[in-house]
């Protein structure tokens, strides 16, 4: 039989995870935003870490950064990618990124920046992602946009591939 102290020094055992979670946001013309942190190198999408001491779902969390950092409060759409990001100095990530939809030209206009976080924010076409977005997040993005297209289900990535397979998903490409 367990007792109570055996088990709560069995869950401080466990390993540590990150959990982030992340809005998708395009317009018309299938841009996509990225927001620029004043506090790490390279661009992002809204998003960030999940308060799970709170309670907070990986949706709710992407639905709460998005309103903090760009004041858009929007219902998410379906979860397009989750991924597991090993860690580099940090545990490993288990990201989860949203359909935020397609803004139109007042959700645009209402942008508002959270100043102590981020820099600046733009729309980004597929073709320049990769160098605007650093690492896995790059090969998240493109994975979740070829999950669009193709309308197929989440797709599950390792550091931003899935698994097994050396380039990003493209579900219209042969043996995919």
């Amino acid at each position: 039989m367990t007792t109570t102290g055996d088990y709560a020094a069995y869950i401080a055992s466990l390993p540590r995870v990150l959990a982030g979670a992340a809005a998708l946001f395009r317009d018309a013309e299938g841009r996509v935003l990225l927001v620029e942190p004043n506090y790490r190198e390279g661009w992002a999408l809204p998003g960030g870490t999940v308060e799970s001491d709170d309670g907070e779902t990986p949706r709710q969390g992407a639905r709460r950064e998005t309103a903090e950092e760009i004041g858009l409060d929007r219902e998410l759409g379906r979860l397009l990618a989750v991924d597991w990001v090993p860690g580099a100095g940090r545990p490993p990530l288990v990201a989860y990124l949203y359909d935020g939809g397609v803004l139109g030209e007042d959700d645009l206009k209402a942008i508002r920046l959270q100043e102590d976080e981020l820099l600046s924010w733009r729309l980004v076409p597929r073709e320049q992602l990769r160098d605007h977005l650093l690492g896995a997040l790059g090969h998240r993005v493109l994975a979740a946009l070829d999950v669009l297209d193709s309308g197929a289900g989440t797709v599950e990535l390792e550091n931003g591939r899935p698994p097994g397979r050396p380039e990003p998903f493209n579900p219209g490409a042969p043996g995919a």
